[in-house]
């Protein structure tokens, strides 16, 4: 086998992983001796050993010789883990191969000169535009210091998300709602505004065959207008965050506070870039949004969107005053439109699903 077919290997064993390590980026670790596989490895959860700690301690006594194929730099730093970089350099390993080198301060080269220091020869670039891709979240988070938003709709193929009465239950397909599910577990928290609450009352939960991570719930909610029997209040299955205003009622924010929601309290209006910088201090690396067309619309004004995610049913609904996917203003000038890149177009059921990044 190849470099490339090695290194593909521990990409799919981090890949596997996704949504699980936050605020750590996933990695996936191969080590090779003569032309074998003796060890594999992904990190699994922050605190917890690294990929590469993984597949060291199964190659055991093999190492000595060996090459190990790590999809992002070894950490050089003492974090919650001491550093994989000393590892390997004790392992008797004499060959690295890495994918992408690493962004984050701490590391951003240290550990891939640390490994040369030691007489180990490093290669990297190998299958970096897949392994820089897997970790689009992590790197978009250290970069800018905000979460990387996704922006979830689902509509009929005239891009309406509900009829003129509002009745929107199904749209879409089971399949569909499968595919968001899985797309919930993956990411930190999801985000709706207040109207979604009251005319919906959903759980924004993940329920997925077997289980999976319940993102937290946030609430875009000026005026605290919740209900305080809505699920997300009631049901404890996730942490549920209202953002509101000075606007809101001290009675109301008290009976939320003492039914174990967090409510944080920002300005007199709520701004998107706002909101993401107060979710960043709170650790959110990674937001899917899935609100209205006025929530969706914000966020289209603010530029602060990273990826597009949109689910087209195979119905025609009609009417103007029937809600589409992105509300607000609009623009005046074609020019001004949001120009965006087609990353992928598959069907999921009856369904087509567009996935869309901002040139």
């Amino acid at each position: 086998m190849t470099d490339q077919e090695y290194m593909k290997l521990a990409i799919e064993l981090a890949r596997s992983a996704t949504g699980q390590t936050s605020p750590n980026p996933i990695v996936g670790a191969v080590v090779v001796k003569n032309n074998q596989i003796i060890g594999m490895g992904a990190h699994l959860k922050a605190g917890e050993p690294h990929a590469e700690v993984h597949a060291i301690r199964m190659a055991g006594e093999k190492t000595k010789g060996a090459t190990i194929y790590v999809t992002l730099e070894p950490c050089s730093h003492h974090g919650k883990t001491p550093p994989c970089a000393d590892l390997i350099i004790a392992s008797g390993i004499e060959r690295v191969v890495v994918a992408s080198t690493d962004s984050n301060p701490l590391v951003a080269g240290r550990g891939i000169s640390r490994l040369r220091e030691a007489g180990l020869t490093v290669e990297t670039g190998v299958l970096e535009s897949e392994a820089l891709e897997l970790n689009e979240v992590f790197f978009h988070f250290i970069n800018t210091g905000l979460p990387y938003v996704t922006l979830k709709s689902a509509s009929s193929l005239d891009g309406k998300t509900a009829t003129v009465t509002g009745e929107s239950k199904w749209i879409t397909g089971d399949a569909a709602r499968h595919d968001v599910h899985k797309l919930r577990h993956q990411h930190d928290a999801i985000l709706v505004g207040v109207n979604t609450v009251i005319a919906d009352d959903p759980s924004l939960t993940t329920r997925l065959t077997g289980g999976g991570k319940n993102p937290i719930r946030i609430i875009l909610d000026s005026t605290l207008r919740t209900p305080l029997d809505a699920r997300v209040v009631r049901d404890g299955e996730a942490p549920t965050w209202l953002i509101t205003t000075s606007k809101a009622e001290k009675g109301k924010v008290a009976e939320m506070e003492a039914l174990g929601v967090e409510v944080v309290v920002l300005t007199e209006s709520l701004t998107i870039p706002e909101i993401l910088k107060s979710l960043a201090q709170r650790g959110i690396t990674s937001l899917f949004v899935e609100g209205g067309a006025e929530v969706h619309g914000s966020f289209l004004k603010a530029g602060a969107f990273q990826q597009l995610i949109s689910y087209m049913a195979p119905k025609l609904i009609g009417g103007k005053n029937a809600p589409s996917i992105f509300g607000g203003e609009g623009l005046v000038h074609i020019g001004d439109a949001v120009s965006l890149q087609i990353k992928d177009v598959s069907m999921v059921g009856e369904d087509i699903r567009v996935i869309a990044t901002p040139r």
